[in-house]
């Protein structure tokens, strides 16, 4: 395949609110749309303000800026991007019409406790001394860096003994553990969501596989080495539409003390790309840690459900294989850019996998949430 380098920006939590040009695939078919009226609507809560394919197939610095699958903003707001591949991204972003452009502006190796880049890194999440946290779904575990250095990190948490991969653990599958990272507002709760279930869980009484959140907590104003492993969840993840298997969860933001944002997201070879947007409220939920099988008696995290993907406008969007949506690609980062009140803005990204027949693509959503005063 042939890498081009092109410029294109990404987003920071205030950029997404500002306009300047934008000549990307696909920016252009959205302002096309717009000037047509085309409805934006994913559903009630959500709308899709706009796409870009700035990023794919592209070099920065000799590096290739694909397999990306967790999004954070960082503290001079701009996002950084961590890639499957160890290697963490900082991206700059502007906004046009809609369309987040996102334009590398770093790059850092990330390596393990000798320094090599064996990580299968999923999500990151920054924290208020701009410390990255970095999931890695190999044991799982996560592994903190300085902002200055991401060869070797400076620590990692503690991880509960079930989450761990066979047969260590009770994972069946070092593909499917922490896939979502995100830390609660005021910095003092820390929440890692599992993407698939553990050998022996079960299912809820509606049929819905049982998949694990972990938290971690600190006091006010500690480090990430202070975290303590704390409250578990149990989550039910939906079925893909196309093929009767679980969805698995991709990535989850924190919205306040008490809820997140949960992607769901599957594939179907044949008909595509499935995602779907959650509200989640832990506050009724059980502390699942001694529960050996769910559910139990456990109380489960109740949902909402934002918006099926799949139902937002296609924008034009091209794709290179079969879509129900050709907007959609393997969405696996999320980042809440900004919040006022029950309004967020959201910036999405695909993981091509270093696979021709995906996209790197960028998404802009703003979900308006039910509820929002509580």
């Amino acid at each position: 395949m042939r890498r081009r380098l092109r410029i294109a920006l990404a987003t920071t939590t205030a950029a997404l609110a500002l306009c300047s040009s934008l000549g990307v695939e696909g920016g252009s078919a959205t302002a096309r749309a717009r000037a047509q009226n085309v409805d934006h609507k994913c559903s009630d809560n959500v709308d899709v303000d706009g796409f870009s394919d700035s990023l794919d197939g592209t070099l920065f610095r000799k590096r290739y800026v694909g397999n990306l699958s967790g999004l954070a903003v960082d503290h001079d707001g701009s996002i950084a991007a961590v890639s499957d591949r160890s290697l963490l991204f900082g991206l700059k972003v502007t906004s046009q019409n809609g369309n987040p452009n996102a334009e590398p502006i770093g790059v850092a190796d990330l390596g393990d406790e000798q320094g090599y880049p064996s990580l299968d890194s999923e999500a990151l999440a920054i924290d208020q001394d701009k410390t990255r946290l970095v999931t890695s779904e190999i044991e799982p575990s996560i592994r903190f860096y300085s902002a200055e250095s991401a060869r070797k990190p400076v620590g990692k948490l503690p991880m509960p003994q079930w989450l761990l991969v066979k047969p260590a653990g009770r994972a069946p599958d070092r593909n499917l553990t922490l896939e979502g990272l995100t830390l609660q507002p005021g910095g003092k709760t820390l929440i890692a969501s599992m993407e698939g279930p553990l050998e022996g869980d079960g299912k809820d009484t509606a049929g819905h596989t049982l998949v694990r959140l972990q938290s971690w907590q600190r006091e006010q104003n500690q480090t990430a080495k202070d975290f303590k492993i704390a409250k578990q969840y149990g989550y039910p993840v939906d079925k893909n539409p196309d093929n009767d298997k679980d969805l698995g969860i991709s990535e989850i933001a924190a919205v306040d003390k008490d809820r997140l944002l949960v992607l769901e997201r599957g594939h179907d070879r044949d008909k595509g790309n499935t995602a779907r947007l959650y509200l989640a409220d832990l506050s009724q939920a059980s502390d699942v840690s001694n529960v050996e099988k769910l559910p139990g008696s456990a109380q489960l995290v109740k949902k909402t459900l934002l918006a099926d993907l799949v139902k937002c406008p296609d924008l034009d969007a091209p794709a290179k294989q079969p879509q129900h949506n050709k907007l959609l690609d393997n969405i696996e980062g999320m980042a809440v850019t900004s919040a006022t009140g029950g309004t967020l803005k959201l910036l999405l990204v695909s993981d091509d996998n270093a696979n021709v027949a995906q996209i790197t693509r960028l998404y802009a959503l703003t979900a308006k949430l039910p509820n929002s005063g509580s």
